[in-house]
């Protein structure tokens, strides 16, 4: 399929309506030609119709989960199309710096326990953002002091309401259904990654098979959350104190196992603190077993991957510090 050039800083400008502010490209890739505009906001250009689909859906999630999550979220100030069929959305930058550069306090540990019982909480049946009596405020853990809580009646625009509420299917406001992965295959394949390299010096291979003996509880059929679906380090933001100032990119959003999520911050901000967290929000050992499972396996998958020569994705740096993370020791390895 066709991309059309992303924009240089003078279109940048021009979209915007903009003069003398300060533009500034970010370095990195990924899914979005993101920019910085002048000091407190971010433009995100999406590269393609997936990608367009999955950031208007974003836009409406946002608004309807701002003031409901404890944690705060990207506001969208504006948004349209800067090319045919290509979506943008110029979002309020939000203060604090990386997971990857900074590390969380058992204050953003407690942030992150309001998240995903939040999550959970909206997930399970909740109205969405067309809901015209605000139901899905509900009882999801929305008494969090999240920023930017007046702004969550945004949430009753067109492109919200479009979807009537967040659920499987197609459409502006329907999330996609994640799949229940099958722990017995993830564990051969990450055996079979750790076998045809080394993937990390760090890594006592005797250790891959000790910890994925016995494979997690599976998840139940109904357990199905709403999910961030890709908290990676970089999209957790960091305060001075340690706690979460805002997580970003929500365009994986989707409906699936809790343990998905847990997984993620297991890459992210330990293994151990991510059990922690899953605790806080009344997460049981199975849950937490099946999220540390996921990490483990992804890390060892993607590390013999990025060995190997395959191109894009994440710095093989990057990647043996989340394989690292995610096996640290927990109270649930003993």
């Amino acid at each position: 399929m066709h991309q059309p050039a992303t924009l240089g800083a003078d279109a940048v400008r021009a979209l915007l309506h903009l003069e003398d502010t300060p533009v500034r490209r970010m370095a990195e890739g990924g899914e979005h030609a993101t920019w910085f505009i002048g000091q407190d906001r971010v433009l995100r250009l999406a590269t393609d119709e997936d990608v367009t689909l999955r950031q208007r859906r974003e836009v409406a999630l946002r608004d309807a989960l701002r003031g409901r999550l404890p944690v705060p979220v990207p506001e969208s100030l504006a948004s349209g199309e800067w090319a045919p069929g290509l979506s943008y959305t110029l979002d309020r930058r939000l203060p604090g710096r990386s997971a990857e550069e900074r590390q969380v306090s058992g204050a953003g540990e407690l942030d992150l326990s309001g998240m995903l019982a939040a999550l959970r909480s909206y997930g399970h049946g909740h109205p969405g953002p067309g809901d015209p009596d605000g139901a899905g405020a509900g009882d999801g853990g929305g008494s969090g002091a999240g920023a930017g809580a007046g702004d969550g009646n945004r949430a009753g625009d067109g492109t919200a309401a479009a979807g009537g509420e967040f659920r499987a299917g197609t459409g502006p406001a329907a999330l996609p259904r994640e799949p229940v992965r099958d722990p017995a295959g993830l564990r051969e394949e990450a055996l079979r990654a750790v076998g045809r390299a080394t993937v990390d010096p760090a890594l006592d291979p005797g250790l891959v098979p000790r910890r994925l003996a016995a494979p997690p509880p599976p998840a139940a059929p109904d357990t199905a959350v709403l999910l961030h679906n890709d908290l990676k380090g970089e999209h957790l933001l960091i305060g001075d104190d340690g706690g979460i100032t805002g997580v970003l990119d929500w365009t994986d959003a989707a409906l699936g196992d809790p343990a998905e999520d847990i997984a993620g911050l297991a890459i992210s901000i330990g293994a151990p603190a991510a059990v922690r967290a899953a605790a806080l929000a009344s997460y049981g050992p199975e849950v937490c077993l099946r999220g540390l499972w996921l990490a483990r396996c992804d890390t060892l998958v993607r590390l013999a991957e990025r060995v190997r020569g395959s191109a894009g994705g994440s710095p093989l740096p990057l990647l043996r510090t989340q394989r690292r993370r995610a096996w640290q020791l927990t109270p649930l390895d003993l």
